[in-house]
């Protein structure tokens, strides 16, 4: 009987791994691929089986707008509301739908481990379309793992119970996708370009909205507000002290605070008159602290912040490598309750060993007290557990510390309650009622092995009631009310949670996002205080129409999408009913734009105060102006024009060259470090391609995503195909990369150190160093289609015979010029502007190399390299 061929697929390698190796026993055979392939033989669903185990990394589509919505300029942001939308690949330099559809050919079983959430279920779902399984065929099953650890019990106990992937949940995230970049990419768009064409000391990239990161900064601003309107109240309190048994006690006033001074001083002068307070009651109850319920992501974001220093955004990326190593359960859950089924004993016992919490562990074990506190069970995972021991050296730094707070969180969920009692002492004197508390601890219980929640312990000397004892002095505190503190991380995230804002999965993303958009900054006690762009912003929202910064809508956008997640609303009418509202907003917002306006005005400066002269616009001939705060651009203040220019790095006027195409002024744009890409570009065509086609093939190149500013393409000068510019691609273009399908451009200025670079990728070719002159020529190759480069040596280190400094040659052809250039890898201009900004620019430069696209010759291969 033949063998069934069964393809699995997890989310990520290392996943994978842990999979093949768990089913396979350890016996299996890998080799590579996009991503590696494990195979080895088995019995699945009772009969014979030959496995293949690989991995997709993360997801495998990304949701953009079509090209021709690409180009600011030339799109109305109203129009995105209706757009189309497409999927393209989310790292388009792993060719993972290549590599799926490779691998799945010939199997009759398709078998998804992608993690068990929503996203996960998505995922399922495109690993679908690039196998060409359909869900429900019954000659090519699609099966779906459920699982909550990479333990090899929980991939043997998910192996026995497969189930079918949830299409509704798949299209709860597609929903989301949608509803996000259209309603976030038409309002970024349009504030981006209004508020940056007018001010010039914005300093940032973007000017974005979210509809969760703009109630996250919404939540910061108010506390902001908050404290900004508080006044100060001046307050008095009441303090007797007595002497008892060798201890001084300060006695509590039951009325608390007062705001009246004379008031205050009277009752100060009744128990100053009286001398001796009188004990008048006295009484003690066993009262409890009780356990932590399951930790779950929310939970754990919030204490990695508070307690550990680590923000929410750090903490969920070394949470999920916990995972991926299979150290902790699943990282992102919204359940604090076990399951009746849970084996607790199993997850302890590796934790006996561990030489802090081993023997309180041991102690557990021996008790047979292991039931955890009830919490909520969400339905998706269980708390997050620890599965195996760590020491610090294995992890390290913050990983241990996150991991240390994991084993004893859990640990302290099948602990004891802590158990104490609480003395109260009762006072009078004047006719005024005080009192004390006194603090002793019974059982400690979990803050055994929780020490900061442990209850702080106080002792009270002994008392009878009908005491009277003398007062040794009465002082009258003063005091001022004070307002609350900026928020800290861990407030945020209570309130992203209580108004539901993002789920267990985006909470520290949109954090993190406002983090980067300059609208908060993180200060000690990783507290949010807000900058005046994130300020200003939320105060023009509040003019303008306040839902769009409040918690509301968007608490009604999750209660749809999680509708569809239920199957219980359709997809796309829940799409459609979103989007129609927030155009309905996002028009009356154009409308209004001068409420916000006038808030900036008074904030920021004009862009024609701001910047340096720097070159001359081709079209007024007068000078711009160079604005370095980011996103960096030119202004020219006669024709009221915006260029932006490439971001991250210096700028500099390119030897007064001028383009042939515009008039502009050249200018030089070089990275940072030593080993960054230099390269010349014209101001205008970088903003506006000249070339048909090429604003399509390179938007993405610059952008990176539909919300980054910029008139069209980006199109430095080596990119750009002129035909007799000496600095255009055609002209300084030598082969093919070896690399990706850009083209190695000589670096005009990169003298002594001559170099190639890639116009796509950050692949660098070291030339001759030392040359006195290297330069392109227009002949060609005969043999594989590359520019002729001719290099002058110096006289001294010449490797030319007969005094000769003077060379001609292909660098992949001819042997003296092979032999002395070296490839390596630099800073990619591109690189920062995302992975699908790249792919596609790279199959842009392909085509755009004309003849140099022979990539099919075996000499481009820089195989001795």
């Amino acid at each position: 009987m033949a063998h069934s061929k069964v393809l699995m697929v997890a989310e990520k390698p290392s996943i994978a791994l842990s999979i093949a190796t768990a089913l396979s026993h350890g016996r299996m055979y890998t080799r590579r691929g996009s991503t590696e392939v494990h195979e080895f033989d088995g019995m699945f669903l009772g009969s014979p089986a030959n496995f293949k185990v690989t991995s997709v990394i993360g997801h495998v589509f990304s949701v953009d707008f079509p090209a021709k919505y690409q180009d600011w300029t030339a799109t109305d942001p109203t129009d995105l509301f209706q757009a189309p939308i497409v999927k393209t690949e989310s790292n388009p330099k792993a060719h993972i739908p290549r590599h799926l559809s490779q691998e799945a050919r010939g199997c009759s079983h398709l078998v998804l481990w992608l993690d068990c959430d929503r996203e996960g279920e998505n995922i399922c779902f495109e690993v679908i379309e690039c196998t060409e399984f359909v869900v429900h065929d019954t000659r090519r099953k699609v099966h779906r793992a459920r699982f909550s650890s990479v333990t090899e019990k929980d991939i043997l106990k998910a192996m026995d119970n497969l189930v079918a992937p949830n299409k509704d949940e798949a299209l709860a995230v597609d929903a989301r996708q949608e509803i996000d970049l259209k309603v976030g990419v038409a309002f970024t768009r349009f504030q981006t370009s209004y508020f940056q064409g007018k001010y010039g000391n914005l300093d940032a990239r973007v000017i974005s909205y979210g509809p969760c990161q703009t109630p996250t900064l919404g939540f910061c601003v108010q506390r902001y507000l908050q404290i900004t309107t508080f006044k100060p109240e001046k307050f008095w309190i009441v303090r007797p002290y007595i002497l008892q048994g060798g201890y001084d006690l300060q006695l509590d006033w039951e009325r608390g605070k007062l705001f009246d001074s004379e008031v205050a001083a009277m009752f100060q002068k009744l128990v100053m008159d009286d001398g001796f307070v009188k004990v008048t009651d006295m009484s003690e109850k066993q009262e409890s602290k009780t356990r932590p319920s399951g930790l779950n992501t929310v939970n754990l974001l919030k204490v990695a912040s508070s307690a550990l220093g680590l923000g929410p955004q750090m903490a969920m990326q070394i949470a999920e490598r916990l995972y991926t190593q299979g150290f902790i359960s699943y990282p992102r859950t919204e359940s604090t309750s076990y399951p009746l089924s849970f084996d607790f004993k199993g997850a302890l016992g590796p934790l006996v060993k561990d030489p802090t919490c081993g023997p309180y562990v041991q102690q557990l074990l021996n008790s047979g007290h292991l039931k955890a506190r009830q919490g909520t069970d969400a339905g998706d995972h269980p708390p997050i557990t620890p599965m195996r021991l760590a020491t610090e050296d294995m992890l390290g730094g913050d990983a241990w510390k996150l991991y240390q707070y994991i084993c004893q969180h859990f640990i302290g969920t099948v602990s004891a309650d802590c158990k104490y009692a609480r003395t109260m002492v009762d006072f009078s004197v004047g006719g005024e009622s005080f009192h004390c508390v006194g603090l002793r601890v019974i059982v400690k219980g979990f803050t055994a092995v929780m020490p900061w929640l442990a209850v702080n312990e106080k002792s009270l000397p002994q008392f009878s009631k009908g005491d009277k004892i003398k007062i040794s002095k009465v002082e009258l505190y003063e005091g001022y009310t004070t307002a609350p503190d900026y928020l800290s991380e861990s407030e945020l995230i209570s309130l992203m949670e209580k108004h539901g804002i993002g789920t267990d999965a985006s909470i520290s993303v949109h954090i993190n996002n406002i983090c980067e958009r300059n609208y908060v900054q993180v200060q000690g006690g990783r507290r949010l205080v807000p900058t005046e762009l994130g300020i200003c912003l939320i105060r023009g929202y509040q003019c303008i129409d306040p839902d769009l910064c409040l918690p509301d809508i968007r608490s009604f956008i999750e209660h749809q999408i999680t509708l569809v997640a239920k199957g219980q609303a359709d997809h796309s009418r829940v799409v459609h009913h979103v989007l129609l509202q927030f155009k309905q907003k996002y028009g009356y917002f154009v409308k209004q734009i001068e409420n916000m306006d006038a808030l900036f005005e008074a904030q920021f400066s004009p862009l024609a105060d701001s910047g340096r002269v720097l070159s001359r616009c081709g079209k007024c001939l007068r000078y711009m102006k160079y604005i370095s705060t980011q996103p960096s651009r030119l202004f020219c203040g006669t024709c009221e024009e915006v260029y932006y220019v490439p971001q991250r790095g210096a700028v500099k006027l390119y030897k007064e060259l001028e383009c042939p195409l515009d008039n502009f002024q050249l200018l030089l744009f070089s990275m940072a470090g030593p080993e960054g890409k230099t390269f010349p570009f014209c101001p205008y065509c970088y903003n506006n391609p000249p070339f048909e086609g090429i604003d399509t093939l390179f938007s993405a190149v610059k952008t990176g995503n539909s919300t980054t500013p910029g008139k069209g393409a980006g199109m430095p000068c080596f990119l750009c195909p002129h035909p007799t510019c000496r600095h255009s691609l055609i002209s300084q273009g030598v082969c093919a990369c070896p690399e990706c399908h850009g083209t190695l451009v000589l670096d005009p200025v990169s003298a002594p150190k001559w170099r190639l670079s890639c116009n796509l990728c950050n692949c660098l070719v070291s030339l001759p160093h030392g040359a006195h002159r290297i330069s392109t020529t227009k002949d060609r190759c005969p043999e594989c289609d590359s520019t002729i480069i001719e290099v002058d040596f110096n006289k001294k280190t010449s490797p030319l015979k007969d005094g000769n400094t003077l060379h001609a040659g292909c660098i992949l052809c001819d042997e003296l010029l092979h032999s002395l250039i070296e490839m390596k890898h630099g800073k990619s201009f591109f690189r920062h502007r995302g992975g699908r900004g790249r792919g596609r620019g790279g199959r842009g430069g392909h085509r755009g190399r004309g003849r140099r696209g022979k990539t099919e010759d075996p000499k481009m291969s820089f195989r001795d390299f």
